[in-house]
């Protein structure tokens, strides 16, 4: 069950907390919520305390109707953290959701356990820069919703994954139409601060899909090599809403990575 918490000024966001284990906490992509997660919570929650959450003008979050940064956004989930009694947690970011997670790494690397990338891109360059023709396609096809929901979906998630799962189709039929919540949200994904990749030194796992045409694989995996300790990992036939077309792939990446740490803390304390 989803609650709403007080983070200050002004800001409520909506989380759910499922699960017991070390916490970690899952940021999503540019036009989603916390429900893109719902496939693989059932896969970590075992071990994990998972902390699926709105970002601000996102799903059931409230905020002041007012600009906000990626740093604003990054304050946000070390401000839920702290409100729910974490001071340290591993951190999953997907997507425009693993810039979230990058800025994080810069403004509160002290809050991370270990750091986990998914089909994402460096936080000073613009993914229109590196992708455009992709961009273009996406812009055209939203701006044609919801005639064009399916082809929309096929740039997401591979065709044949969709033959399989049609009801996934639905999301992009149901996009909202502009509004001024949605328009001050592309302007916050617009933010591009002058943060590389190369400073964050924190245990860092980065997943790329074979196949995503969103952020093209090759996009994510010369940033994971730009990190002193990052280990890439290519996600065969995965495009790019992995967490929605592979959960208990990823969700045992995430294991293997992050409970490695608590196996290490576990060992030498012993």
């Amino acid at each position: 069950m989803s609650e709403r918490v007080d983070i200050g000024g002004g800001v409520k966001v909506a989380c759910t907390v499922s699960g017991d284990g070390p916490p970690l906490v899952l940021m999503h992509g540019a036009e989603g919520s916390h429900r893109m997660f719902d496939a693989i919570v059932p896969h970590l929650a075992a071990h994990f305390t998972t902390i699926a959450y709105d970002q601000r003008d996102c799903g059931e979050s409230e905020n002041p109707v007012a600009e906000s940064t990626l740093a604003d956004l990054a304050d946000d989930a070390h401000a839920l953290m702290r409100s729910l009694g974490h001071a340290k947690a591993h951190v999953y970011g997907s997507s425009f959701g693993g810039r979230v997670a990058q800025m994080l790494a810069h403004r509160h690397a002290q809050a991370i356990e270990r750091l986990v990338l998914g089909s994402t891109w460096p936080l000073p360059q613009a993914l229109e820069a590196l992708n455009p023709e992709g961009v273009m396609r996406i812009q055209s096809l939203r701006a044609n919703l919801p005639e064009s929901a399916e082809a929309l979906a096929e740039l997401f998630l591979p065709k044949a994954f969709l033959e399989t799962r049609a009801e996934l189709k639905q999301i992009f039929r149901n996009a909202q139409p502009q509004s001024e919540r949605s328009l001050r949200r592309f302007r916050t994904v617009a933010d591009h601060p002058p943060f590389e990749p190369s400073a964050i030194a924190l245990p860092t796992l980065v997943l790329f899909g074979e196949i995503d045409r969103v952020v093209p694989p090759r996009v994510t995996e010369a940033m994971a090599r730009t990190m002193p300790n990052a280990e890439p990992v290519l996600l065969r036939g995965v495009g790019h809403a992995g967490a929605l077309q592979a959960p208990d792939v990823i969700a045992a990446h995430i294991r293997r990575f992050c409970l490695a740490s608590h196996a290490h803390t576990e060992g030498g304390a012993t």
